[in-house]
């Protein structure tokens, strides 16, 4: 099996799952049931990387919590659980999946492979009071940390607006993990949010804690 990562505190949990396994071998980690309800839905998709990740997501579901459970999607694209048993967020990206649950309230998560990318379009959900710090020198870990978050607090939020500007990060140094303050300023209550984060070797990962 290849869970990458696994955290459980306070009502909220998260896992990250390594995509190393083929196909068959990802269905045979799932139950019966789900295993052959499973075979019938993946030939809709036609790219095999969105097999593997639809996939994975399940089969982490299940080692998570050791129960079968269906993960449905909302008019908006929103995940949740077919039984209302837990809030669920789900994200991935090159080679992982990761999904967090909650008993409380809503969850996001999000997770990013390291890429360049966010340099060119950091115009576009950096707002001009907000300070990014590198880490390890490195500014490309603090801007992934930056979309990260804010992909994390959108999923979180009711009927979020997508302007990523619209949400405001206190300012921190980037250490190996930690946690930050993220303002929202698209909706009257202007919540605070408390966002969790790790920088492993080839992503970030961020989530909600509130």
């Amino acid at each position: 099996m290849a869970l990458y990562l696994q955290h459980r505190e306070d009502g909220i949990q998260w896992a990250v799952w390594k995509m190393e396994e083929p196909l068959d071998v990802l269905l045979s980690l799932l139950p019966n049931t789900r295993k052959i309800s499973s075979e019938k839905e993946l030939p809709r998709f036609t790219s095999e990387r969105r097999k593997m990740e639809w996939l994975s997501v399940r089969v982490l579901l299940y080692s998570m919590l050791q129960e079968d459970k269906e993960i449905v999607y909302s008019s908006e694209g929103k995940p949740f659980l077919s039984d209302h048993s837990f809030y669920i967020s789900i994200s991935h990206t090159k080679g992982y999946v990761a999904v967090a649950l909650s008993s409380l309230n809503s969850v996001g998560i999000d997770i990013e492979q390291y890429g360049q990318r966010v340099h060119r379009v950091s115009d576009r959900y950096i707002r001009p009071d907000e300070q990014v710090e590198s880490y390890q020198e490195d500014l490309t870990w603090g801007l992934l940390l930056y979309w990260s978050a804010k992909e994390t607090i959108f999923k979180r939020m009711e009927n979020a607006d997508a302007d990523f500007r619209k949400l405001r990060l206190a300012h921190f140094i980037p250490q190996v993990e930690g946690t930050f303050q993220v303002q929202e300023f698209a909706t009257q209550q202007q919540k605070l949010y408390t966002v969790g984060y790790r920088i492993e070797p080839d992503f970030v990962l961020t989530w909600t804690e509130n």
